[in-house]
Order: structure tokens, then sequence, then C-alpha cells
């Protein structure tokens, strides 16, 4: 199967890869109920040494620079109390962290999670998080841009791999709020 966006040799519907994807996301997949159905969400490989957006975008096709999303963790914290959630933004954009995701955590402050944290408890690997198979009570702050757009890239939950699936899944997810401006 081609992909929709990118130069890869091959696509994958997810469900007939879950070997490849890591626990929380083959979980996530095989447990799959949303819309659309699982079989749109694809995998592709790629060489973790590009795994980074730019490299990325220039060794598996220039039309990524608009298909790609990055999915970053974040701590938010009120009142000694710390609020894990994760941003979905596209590459092209950075995470407002110090205003839209601090307003919408309710946090006195807000930053990146370290990334020992984002690792250990997402079960994925530091540069490959998806927002696909994050832990069930985390917040998943998805900017609308990505919901727009017609077929996102994203990690696939390790630096191997990438996830391709149409930009309306990422609003439909397990704590997905669809925020304006997430991404500036």
């Amino acid at each position: 199967m081609r992909a929709p966006v990118g130069e890869f040799d091959q696509a994958t519907p997810a469900p007939d890869c879950l070997d490849l994807l890591v626990p929380p996301v083959a979980a996530a997949v095989r447990d799959w109920r949303g819309a659309p159905p699982a079989e749109q969400i694809l995998f592709v490989d790629s060489d973790p040494a590009l795994a980074d957006t730019a490299n990325f975008v220039e060794h598996y096709g220039r039309d990524l620079v608009d298909a790609s999303a990055n999915c970053v963790v974040v701590a938010g914290k009120r009142g000694g109390e710390t609020t894990l959630a994760a941003c979905l933004v596209l590459s092209r954009t950075r995470v407002d962290v110090n205003g839209v995701v601090r307003r919408q955590l309710g946090a006195r402050k807000a930053s990146f999670a370290p990334m020992d944290t984002a690792v250990e408890l997402s079960g994925m690997e530091y540069g490959g998080i998806t927002p696909i198979g994050l832990p069930g009570d985390w917040p998943l702050l998805v900017d609308a841009a990505v919901t727009t757009t017609e077929w996102v890239l994203v990690g696939s939950g390790s630096r191997r791999g990438k996830l391709i699936a149409p930009g309306a899944l990422f609003g439909g997810l397990p704590g997905a709020v669809v925020v304006e401006g997430l991404g500036a």
C-alpha cells in the first residue's frame, strides 16, 4: 500500500503490524473503537537517525512539512500538584506552553515534562511519543489545525517508524480537547 503523504517504500495498516509498535500503542490500536477505523492508521518504517522533523522531511518528502505533527508532554503545576498532559501541534508550529497550555490546565506554571518522566510514564521513546496510546488520565490538547489536516504523520511510540492517520482522528482520541491556537 502507498502512503497518502511522504515518500515511503510501504504503508501498512497498524492493526496488521502490532508487533512493530510499542506496547501502549499496540494496545490502543488493537482495542480501537473510534472513527475512522483502525485500518486507516498506517505504519511506515523510517530510519531512527532521521526522526527529527527537518531531517525526516528532507529524506521522506517535502510534502511532510505541512502534514507532520509533534506530540510533546507537558507538566502543569498549581498548589503543589502536577498535571501531565500531551500536546499535539503541527511541526511547523511550537506549543504555546506558557500561555494556552497553562490556561487549559488551570496551572500557575507549565513547562515541558522532564524527558525521563515522559518516557517512563508514556511507555514510549523520546522523540517518538505519539498521542495514540497515551495514559488514559492525561489530557490531550490537540491544535485545531491538526484536526483539519487531511493526513497527519506522527510518532509511532518509538524513533523507528511513524504513523499516518486522518487529522480528524486526533480530536476523537481519549482525553482529547481541540484547542484553537495551541500551536503558535
